[in-house]
């Protein structure tokens, strides 16, 4: 019984290892967070530490299926700092490969930032339309270091990168 507890212990503590040193690790190139217009309408959030994120991706996921429900591109890559967009309506400097629709009641839904090659992302956020209904403009909700967080824009945009 001995034996089994340490090869199971072994082999998390060197997936832990592998998972620190392999190319996934620290990929993250911004925090991805949710906002909301005075009107209630839902905002895309990116902070950019320190490197380009060229676009951002809004999907479902269930199971094996990912169904993207709107897409962005950034005119220009986006540089260190702070940027939004109206998730459903064209933005400026975004151009749209599609919107998202109106958002379904009880769906999650996932953003996330990305580069055209891959070689970084942003965390992503999840959130329902009625997590949405709970934020006040002027917040940001986000996947902070261990839990989902929500605070002003001004408290996302000075800590978020130094939190991942």
């Amino acid at each position: 019984m001995r034996q089994l507890v340490r090869r199971a212990a072994s082999v998390v503590v060197g997936t832990a290892v592998l998972a620190g040193v392999s190319g996934c690790a620290g990929s993250s190139g911004a925090v991805a967070g949710v906002s909301v217009t005075e009107d209630g309408r839902p905002l895309g959030v990116l902070m950019v530490c320190g490197q380009r994120i060229d676009g951002a991706s809004l999907y479902t996921s269930e199971g094996s299926h990912t169904e993207t429900v709107g897409e962005w591109t950034a005119r220009s890559a986006l540089g260190p700092g702070l940027s939004t967009w109206a998730l459903d309506a064209p933005a400026e400097g975004w151009e749209t490969a599609r919107s998202a629709a109106p958002l379904d009641a009880g769906t999650t839904y996932h953003l996330r930032g990305w580069t055209k090659d891959d070689s970084r992302s942003s965390t992503a956020v999840d959130f329902t339309p009625e997590d949405l209904e709970q934020l006040a403009p002027g917040h940001v909700r986000y996947y902070g270091p261990t839990s989902t967080l929500t605070v002003p824009v001004a408290e996302f945009e000075a800590t978020a990168c130094k939190k991942h």
